[in-house]
C-alpha cells in the first residue's frame, strides 16, 4: 500500500477528501493527517508517505513552502495540492517545484480524485521497479579534502558544506551566498556532484557524527544537536537511512569489534 498524508486545515475538507475515497481498493493507505504546513513536515520527516494531498492556503505554512521544503530537504513525495479557483500563481509555483496535479476544491469529485490516485500510483510503480535497490542517498559524497568539480561557485558551496555543517543551511541560503539564482544552483550542484546539495549536507553531517558516535561518550540527542540535525527524531531517521543502523546501534557494533578491545 502507497502512503498518504492528507495535509489541510479545515477538518470537513480533509474529512471530506479521506472518506470519499476507498483507498485501499486503488493500492493507498492514509497513513497521517496534518492541519497545517509545519505539522505535515514533521511528519514527512519521521515517516516519509508516498503521496502528500495538501492544501495550498493553509496558516504557519502553506502548501507551496511545504513542498518547496520537503524537496529541499531531499523527499521524492508525490505532491498534490488542493486549490481555489483564483489561486494559480500559487498552483504554477507548486508545479514548479514538482507537483504531480492540483484539484480544484469546489469542483473536487470522486472520479478526479480517483484518476489522480490512478496516475500517481502508476509514476510510483514505475519507480519502484526502475530503482529496485536504490538507496536515497548514495554513493557517499568525497571527504573535504577531495575535489569533485572545478567549478567555482560549487566548490565555494562544497567548503562551505564541509566547514559549517552544523548551522542552519539550505538551497537558498547558498544560492545567496553565492549569488546566484536558487533554481540554478540546484541543478548546478547535483550536476557537478551527483547529489542533492541537501542530500549531500546530510552525509558530511553523519560523517561528523559517526566521528563522535566512536571518538566520544556523548549521548546521541547531543551528536545530532552538534552536527546540524534539528531533532533527535530527524538525526536518527537521515543516520540510518544512510548507514541502515542507527546511532546506538552504530556504536555499540563498532565497540564490540574485535580491535576496539583492550589488551
Amino acid at each position: 500500500m502507497w502512503k498518504v498524508l492528507l495535509v489541510e486545515d479545515e477538518v470537513f475538507v480533509r474529512e471530506s477528501v479521506r472518506e470519499i475515497i476507498a483507498w485501499e481498493e486503488l493500492g493507498f493507505t492514509v497513513s497521517g493527517e496534518a492541519g497545517n504546513g509545519a505539522e505535515a513536515l514533521e511528519m514527512i520527516r519521521e515517516e516519509t508517505p508516498d503521496l502528500v494531498i495538501s492544501d495550498i492556503v493553509m496558516p504557519e505554512m502553506d502548501g507551496v513552502e511545504l513542498l518547496r521544503r520537503t524537496r529541499e530537504e531531499g523527499y521524492g513525495s508525490r505532491f498534490v495540492m488542493l486549490t481555489c479557483m483564483n489561486d494559480f500563481e500559487n498552483v504554477r509555483q507548486a508545479m514548479e517545484y514538482g507537483a504531480s496535479n492540483y484539484i480544484l476544491k469546489l469542483s473536487m469529485s470522486v472520479n478526479s480524485l480517483r484518476d489522480t490516485l490512478r496516475k500517481i500510483s502508476g509514476e510510483l510503480e514505475k519507480n519502484r521497479k526502475a530503482e529496485p535497490d536504490s538507496p536515497q542517498e548514495s554513493p557517499p559524497p568525497p571527504q573535504a579534502h577531495e575535489e569533485i568539480t572545478s567549478h567555482p561557485e560549487i566548490q565555494k558551496i562544497l567548503h562551505y558544506l564541509h566547514e559549517h555543517y552544523a548551522e542552519d543551511i539550505t538551497v537558498k541560503s547558498m544560492s545567496q551566498y553565492v549569488m546566484m539564482a536558487e533554481n540554478y544552483v540546484s541543478t548546478l550542484f547535483k550536476k557537478k556532484t551527483g547529489h542533492t546539495l541537501i542530500h549531500y549536507l546530510h552525509r558530511v553531517r553523519v560523517d561528523q557524527a559517526i566521528r563522535l558516535l566512536t571518538g566520544s561518550d556523548l549521548p546521541v540527542y547531543e551528536i545530532g544537536n552538534r552536527v546540524g540535525f534539528v531533532s533527535d527524531n530527524y538525526f536518527i531517521k537521515i543516520f540510518k537511512r544512510l548507514t541502515a543502523q542507527t546511532p546506538s546501534q552504530y556504536r555499540h557494533q563498532q565497540r564490540e569489534k574485535p580491535d576496539s578491545l583492550s589488551l
